[in-house]
């Protein structure tokens, strides 16, 4: 019951933001990051009418997926390996959420064309400049975006980021507020509906709502802490 309740406090905490910022309640959907956790609590979570899971690691999704039933959907946010493209392409995920390069973005269209699917995903987007952080800085995506709207077999559904780590929720807003004014400028450069940003996990989701926000990415509030494996050097 406890995944239950915790879920069922989100939307609502996500309802209210949404209320504080002007915007329709029921506009933003949550992404349940259900990463490290085992597909049993997937499944409570699922019986609880949540309906949309994200998975780090390409491996883990293909073991979880064909234990929850077939209407669940799969966003896979994590880093992608170019050795991995062929397989997430081929996974039945509905979106690939980390799209950090534009190698990266033309090897999934190439392999996507060799079956002719299109594949949906999101722009990466380093939006604070981190040398730890994959994704593209928001200059340079602007740079290369005539050059991924002109590749086949891809839609380019919008963008996502992680700002850097803060101690107050507060002081991600303006992260928040510059990857939103990106995806307008790019909207407008070239005319892209561009629906989803996804932005805001467990510690900051509301003020990405606030901001503009259209999928949230929460696991930790809802799931529970995360024990990872030790690695044994």
């Amino acid at each position: 019951m406890e995944i239950v309740a915790r879920l069922q406090e989100v939307r609502e905490r996500i309802a209210q933001a949404e209320t504080r910022a002007g915007r329709k309640p029921g506009g933003v959907q949550l992404l349940a990051v259900s990463k490290t956790f085992p597909a049993s609590a997937v499944r409570e979570a699922y019986h609880a009418g949540q309906r949309l899971f994200g998975e780090n690691r390409l491996q883990e999704a293909l073991e979880k997926m064909p234990q929850l039933p077939s209407d669940a959907s799969w966003h896979l946010i994590g880093p992608l390996q170019r050795n991995k493209i062929r397989k997430a392409v081929e996974s039945g995920v509905s979106l690939i959420e980390a799209v950090d390069s534009l190698r990266t973005a033309e090897t999934i269209s190439r392999i996507a064309g060799e079956s002719n699917k299109t594949v949906s995903l999101l722009m990466e987007v380093n939006i604070d400049g981190e040398g730890s952080k994959h994704g593209f800085a928001p200059a340079d995506l602007y740079a290369a975006w005539e050059q991924l709207m002109a590749l086949p077999h891809l839609e380019i559904r919008g963008l996502m980021c992680i700002p850097a780590p803060v101690s107050d929720a507060q002081q991600a807003r303006p992260s928040f507020a510059a990857l939103r004014e990106l995806a307008e400028r790019l909207r407008v450069r070239g005319g892209l509906p561009m629906p989803v940003l996804s932005m805001g996990m467990s510690h900051d989701y509301e003020v990405a709502v606030e901001e503009g926000a259209t999928e949230v990415r929460v696991g930790s509030f809802i799931f529970g802490d995360r024990t990872y494996p030790t690695v044994l050097s």
